[in-house]
Parts: C-alpha cells; sequence; structure tokens
C-alpha cells in the first residue's frame, strides 16, 4: 500500500514537472501572424483608400521638397501637415526613400489635388506594413517579459490587437499609421509594466511628438509617474510643512524633467519661428464640435436628442411653450425653428463647421475640455493612492474613454485611444470583459461606415464577426477569475447579449438601406439616416461600456489590490 502511494505521488510529480516544463518551453511568437496578416494586407493594396491617402502622400512631398521652416506653412493642398514635429520628420524620412518611379508617378508632387498611380499606392501601403513592425516588437516584449502564468492571456490579448479589425480597417484600407503610433504608445506600456520609468516617460513623450490625440492619455502618465517614480511615502511623517519636501525624489525628478524637457525640444525647438501655425494646425478648434459623421460619443446622444426634440415640438405646440420657458435660448415659434433649421448646419448635412442645436443648449469647446478634465481628474485620483501597473492601466483607459465620450470634434477612428489600452486590463480579471466585448463590438462596427464601398461590405463584415468570436471566446478562457474562486456576474451581462445579438442584424439593416437608396430615389433624402442608425446604436455600447468599467474601477477595491 505504501509502495502503491509512493508510485502515485512520484507519478503526481513527474506530470506536474512535465506540464511545467511545457509551460516554459511553449513558444510565444507573433512572428506567424505577421506573416499571415501581412499576406492579407498585400492582397488589400488595389482595394479602396480615403483621402487620408492624398494626406499622407502631400506629406510626403512637403517634407521632401521644403526646407523645414516652411512645412507649417504649405497650404496648397487643403490636406496641410497637422501632426506634430516627429511624425513630419518620419514622413521626411519615408520619403527619402521614394524610388524614382514612384517620384516620377507623383507621389511627391505639391499639388492642390494628387494625381498619383499604383506605383505610389504600393509604396505607401508597403511603408504601413513596415512601420507596423513597432507594434509587432513592443507587444512580443510585453509577452516576453510576463511570467509564466501570464503569458498564454497576455498572448492572447497581444494577438488581439495586431490582427484588430479596426487596425485593418483604418491603416490598411482607409489609410493611416496608427499601427506604428500605437506601438510606440505601448512600448511606454509594457516600461510601465516593468518599473523602467524613466524609459516609459520617454516613450510616452516620443508618441506625444507624432501623434498629439495621445494628450488625452497625459494626464493618467502624470500622475503615476509622480506617485511611483518622484514622490516616496514610504517613510513619511507630517509633523511640518517642510516635510512635505522628503517626499520627493529631487533626483528622480530631475532625471524625469530632463527626459521630458529634452524630447519635446528637440521636436518643437526647429520650429521655433512658426509656432503660431504649428499650435493652431494641431488644435483647430474652428472645426464644429462632431464631426462629418458622428463618432458614437456622448455627442451623437446630445445630437440625437435635439433632432427628436426639434421634431416633437414643431408638431406639439405645448411641448414648445414648456421647454421655451425651461430653455430661453431655443426659439419660440414654429416658424422661428424652421428659420434657424435652415440657417444653420443643423449636424446631418456631412459638414464638420460648427454644429447648431436648434432646441438643447449650444455646446462650446471650453464646455467638453471641462468636462473631460473633471472626469479624468476622477480616473487618476486611485493612483495617487495606489500607483500599481493595473491601476495605471485602468486609469489610461478611463482617460481615453473620456476624451472620446467629451472631447471636442472626435473622430470615430479615436476609438483605438480606447480599445488598445483596455486590452491590457482584461487579462487581471474575468469581470472585465463584458464591458471591453461591449466597447470592442461596438467600437469596431462604429468604423464601417469609413468603407462605404459596396464592395468592402464583406470583408470587414465577416472580419470583424469572426475576430469577435475568435478573441471574446479566448479572452474569456484565459482572463483570471477572481479569487474568491466565485465569478461575480457584471451587472449588464444580460443585456449584452442582447446588444450582440442585435448588432448583426442593426448592420445588416443599414447595408440593406444603402443599396436600396442607390435604387429608389425616394431614400436618397435619408443618406444620413444609415449614419445615424451606427452612431446611435454603436453609442449606446460604448457609454454601456464606459459605465460598467467605472463601476468596477471605483467600486471594487478587491479587484484592483
Amino acid at each position: 500500500m505504501v509502495e502503491h502511494n509512493a508510485k502515485s505521488i512520484e507519478g503526481k510529480r513527474t506530470i506536474a514537472a512535465s506540464a511545467s516544463k511545457s509551460v516554459k518551453t511553449t513558444r510565444y511568437s507573433l512572428w506567424n501572424f505577421w506573416i499571415c496578416a501581412t499576406a492579407l494586407k498585400v492582397l488589400l493594396f488595389p482595394g479602396y483608400y480615403s483621402t487620408d491617402f492624398d494626406v499622407h502622400r502631400n506629406w510626403l512631398a512637403i517634407t521632401n521638397k521644403l526646407p523645414m521652416g516652411k512645412w507649417y506653412l504649405e497650404a496648397t493642398s487643403q490636406w496641410t501637415l497637422d501632426y506634430p514635429p516627429f511624425f513630419a520628420y518620419f514622413e521626411w524620412f519615408l520619403s527619402q526613400f521614394v524610388p524614382k518611379a514612384v517620384a516620377e508617378d507623383g507621389c511627391l508632387d505639391i499639388v492642390e489635388v494628387g494625381n498619383f498611380g499604383f506605383p505610389t499606392i504600393i509604396f505607401q501601403r508597403t511603408t504601413v506594413i513596415l512601420s507596423e513592425v513597432v507594434l509587432y516588437v513592443a507587444l512580443q516584449v510585453f509577452i516576453n517579459t510576463s511570467d509564466i502564468s501570464e503569458k498564454s492571456a497576455n498572448f492572447v490579448m497581444a494577438s488581439s490587437i495586431v490582427l484588430s479589425p479596426g487596425l485593418l480597417i483604418v491603416d490598411h484600407i482607409h489609410f493611416q499609421y496608427n499601427g506604428f503610433l500605437f506601438g510606440i504608445l505601448i512600448s511606454s506600456i509594457v516600461a510601465a509594466k516593468n518599473r523602467r520609468y524613466l524609459l516609459c516617460a520617454t516613450f510616452f513623450s516620443v508618441a506625444l511628438c507624432f501623434k498629439h490625440i495621445f494628450l488625452y492619455l497625459a494626464p493618467a502618465y502624470f500622475v503615476f509617474l509622480l506617485r511611483a517614480y518622484v514622490l516616496d511615502f514610504s517613510s513619511f511623517k507630517f509633523k511640518s510643512y517642510k516635510d512635505l519636501i522628503s517626499i520627493v525624489q529631487w533626483p528622480n525628478l530631475f532625471k524625469l524633467a530632463a527626459v521630458v524637457i529634452g524630447i519635446f525640444s528637440v521636436a518643437f525647438l526647429p520650429f521655433i519661428s512658426t509656432w503660431p501655425q504649428l499650435l493652431q494646425r494641431l488644435f483647430p478648434f474652428s472645426r464644429g464640435l462632431t464631426h462629418a459623421y458622428w463618432a458614437p460619443n456622448f455627442w451623437a446622444v446630445y445630437s440625437f436628442a435635439d433632432k427628436v426634440l426639434t421634431v416633437l415640438v414643431l408638431k406639439l405646440p405645448y411641448l414648445r411653450k414648456i421647454l421655451s420657458i425651461v430653455l430661453t435660448s431655443m426659439p419660440k415659434t414654429a416658424a422661428d425653428i424652421r428659420f434657424e433649421i435652415d440657417s444653420n448646419n443643423s449636424g446631418t448635412r456631412g459638414l464638420v463647421q460648427d454644429v447648431f442645436f436648434v432646441v438643447l443648449p449650444q455646446i462650446t469647446p471650453k464646455l467638453t475640455f471641462l468636462l473631460t478634465l473633471f472626469y479624468q481628474i476622477l480616473a487618476v485620483i486611485p493612483v495617487l493612492f495606489d500607483p500599481s501597473f493595473k491601476r495605471f492601466v485602468g486609469s489610461l483607459t478611463l482617460c481615453g474613454y473620456l476624451s472620446f465620450l467629451f472631447g471636442w470634434h472626435v473622430h470615430e477612428k479615436a476609438i483605438m485611444l480606447v480599445i488598445i489600452p483596455f486590452s491590457f486590463l482584461v487579462p487581471f480579471d474575468r469581470r472585465l470583459l463584458t464591458p471591453f466585448t461591449l466597447l470592442a463590438s461596438a467600437g469596431y462596427v462604429s468604423l464601417f461606415p469609413l468603407l462605404y464601398e459596396s464592395q468592402d461590405f464583406l470583408l470587414k463584415f465577416l472580419y470583424t464577426f469572426i475576430w469577435c468570436i475568435l478573441y471574446f471566446y479566448a479572452m474569456g478562457q484565459t482572463s483570471k477569475v477572481n479569487r474568491s474562486g466565485i465569478r461575480r456576474v457584471f451587472f449588464f451581462d444580460r443585456l449584452a447579449i442582447c446588444y450582440y445579438l442585435l448588432l448583426v442584424p442593426m448592420v445588416l439593416a443599414v447595408q440593406s438601406l444603402d443599396v436600396l437608396k442607390h435604387k429608389y430615389v425616394a431614400l436618397e433624402k435619408y443618406e444620413f439616416l444609415g449614419l445615424m442608425i451606427y452612431s446611435m446604436y454603436c453609442s449606446i455600447g460604448v457609454l454601456s461600456s464606459w459605465i460598467g468599467l467605472s463601476w468596477l474601477y471605483n467600486f471594487d477595491e478587491p479587484m484592483w489590490n
């Protein structure tokens, strides 16, 4: 009996050792994903591209043909250079490798409207694929530096990003360089996880100097680096206000400041003579509150509410009287309302100038800034008390949410600023999966109108549908269950299932509407209806996801400890 038990114990040890060895020897490499994804992207070379393609072609021409001092002054084309200096340097760098045949094709011509052929398309699409290697390297480093117990979940998360439908739609069809830019941002997140705080600050500062939209994430970085690297409360005992000076690690503060100031100096000092024009290009507040297609955020819901109320007050005089008392700025008569609609941009004409609200109060850039700042302050306060990596990424995700939900002139493409940081949270706890799946499904579907060619429908629909099925299941299998062993159900779980089930028929219905409007003239006047449906339905998913994450972030303390 004793001998049998000894053999049994020895057998279990052998199995455990074999399993442990198997985990250690498993290769979590993104190399195969890069090969397969690149093959698909090359096949898409002849496909649709947006005006952003000519934007970047024009920037290649500007940085190649003009001296640096004129980069932010050139305005022959309406697609003026409006990214920070490091991206301008990046475009200049790419322009040095333009082959002669591509240059003769019109790639480097400074003209009002680009006139180019397939050689230019091949060159520019190739630069996107090659620059995206930065994203793969950053995520591979994240996987390699993870603990053995985390590698499987982190590998699923990393592969979900590199195969993201958002990056495929926006970068490799619509045309931008988000994979490269988010690769730099992810490098800063990886450095934060490994407690390489100066490296974290370096990568984030570089990312800011490449794309200023990352400025929305700056509060999370500022508080995290301040608390984790500069302030030391380990031996702090408050006796007088002078003791507050002792908590500052001054050498670390000076090193951090030197890194940030040094990077920004390299980026912006060469353009000191054109700073006013540069800043005006980076922050064009003359544009409207919403983009031509409403991004699925709070202002989309606000705009839709104004449209509904406008219709109601025209048909219901009593409601008009009540609202005119509550909202003093509202036109008093039906004739006044119709005049305001005809003489102003009511938000459904596909225009990007200031949107005029007929019933609800007008929104100013200052108000959007204050709303965003207020909620971001609430998101970063917990990091002051707990500067852990998990808290930092949670704060980072919420800062991205708030910029998207309440920012001024938000593009639908900015949803990637939320999805990518949120991806790093999902492996920590399975309760985060529902708000993430709501965000990812609504966010990726909200990008569909970017590809309005009918031949692109099956590609974007099937790719996104398959991605959601595979990765939502894989994340559910690899994310951690809370320590109590009891899976606490996120309070939107059941509603989220209903939301997913209705998402597919919504997309198919809008696509059918787009097909029918070419056959029936009567439907042409409802051209904005499909975009409005996309915007409103996806807004429900994004806002619900934000509410769910905010609840867990602020009220489920054990999750973050």
